[in-house]
């Protein structure tokens, strides 16, 4: 069985950067700006939230991403609950989680720092967490659940490709409502292509920061 732990480092006074992949967790320059922008810019949020809106995820990480959309879910008052679903292949331990998510004090990150042990169900009263363990390759295409929007947020392309594979893409599709959207920070012509033959109409738009382009797909 392979080795499960996310191995990382701390670099530029508290990134968490991850050692199998060479690749921060989030942005160097504000992760919280990146998620707003890629994630809920991407899939048109928080203007599509309502009561039962499903995002799913590649890549739980630290949690930001589930954090922020969570605040922007309760920001916006829509009755009801969020749920999300993420697959991750390397949970973080948990003094690592809480030391990457204690500079992000405005967000809820309580709902993750109490908890004992790495999250796989949780539930809150606005809130459905669910986090499938392991390689999404197998856990994905045997998932039943279908998402309105997805945050592809695997560790780059380059270093990570597997995660961006074409069949992978096929399966997110798969798992997508009708005109259910995507979004990633990768503009990655290989990745696009993938979304493209899936079935999802692809666009390039403006990237955050040092990134010049990020992708958009609708299904």
């Amino acid at each position: 069985m392979h080795d499960q732990s996310a191995g990382l480092e701390w670099r530029d006074g508290g990134v968490p950067v991850s050692t199998r992949f060479d690749d921060p967790y989030f942005s160097l320059e504000n992760g919280v700006a990146e998620t707003r922008h890629v994630f809920l810019g991407g899939n048109d949020l928080p203007a599509r939230f309502r009561d039962g809106f499903h995002v799913a995820e590649l890549g739980f990480g630290t949690g930001l991403n589930f954090l922020v959309c969570l605040a922007a879910f309760r920001a916006a008052d829509v009755s009801g609950r969020l749920r999300f679903t993420s697959f991750e292949a390397y949970p973080m331990a948990m003094q690592d989680l809480r030391r990457a998510l204690s500079v992000w004090p405005d967000l809820p990150a309580s709902v993750l720092t109490a908890l004992e042990a790495f999250p796989a169900r949780l539930e809150g009263d606005d809130f459905t967490l669910e986090v499938i363990h392991g390689d999404a390759r197998t856990a994905l295409p045997a998932w039943e659940g279908v998402a309105d929007a997805w945050f592809l947020d695997g560790f780059s392309p380059a270093k990570n490709p597997e995660l961006w594979a074409p069949e992978l893409m096929a399966q997110v599709a798969a798992h997508t409502a009708p005109c259910g959207t995507a979004a990633t920070y990768t503009a990655a012509g290989f990745v696009r292509r993938g979304l493209e033959e899936a079935g999802f109409a692809v666009t390039r738009s403006a990237g955050f920061g040092r990134k010049r382009h990020m992708t958009r797909a609708v299904l």
